[in-house]
């Protein structure tokens, strides 16, 4: 069975700069597209702030890049992740596993 996401409270006062996975170039790009809080982020999708910042910088970026960001994202949600959860590979393979499902079903 699924475990519900939790929202983060207003009395989360964790900074961006906490997240596992989140080192001084994804802070930048995030206040770059101007998250700067845990909150922010927490309601942001993956997909959506990949493709801003990829349009932003005007490339495409490293697919690695979107594994982070689903890292970062699903910290800001969860506070209480499993440990595996909050490494950006972990958000790679997931990821990849997902891409082939779909390239499978063409």
């Amino acid at each position: 069975m699924a475990r519900a996401l939790s929202t983060p409270s207003a009395a989360d006062d964790r900074r961006l700069s906490d997240l596992r996975s989140v080192g001084p170039a994804t802070l930048d790009d995030l206040r770059r597209l101007g998250i700067t809080t845990v909150k922010q982020l927490a309601r942001a999708s993956p997909e959506g702030v990949y493709r801003r910042l990829c349009r932003l910088d005007g490339i495409r970026h490293d697919p690695c890049v979107l594994d982070v960001l689903a890292c970062a994202i699903a910290q800001a949600r969860d506070p209480r992740l499993p440990a595996r959860q909050r490494d950006w590979w972990y958000w790679s393979r997931k990821r990849k596993v997902q891409e082939a499902g779909r390239a499978q079903a063409r």
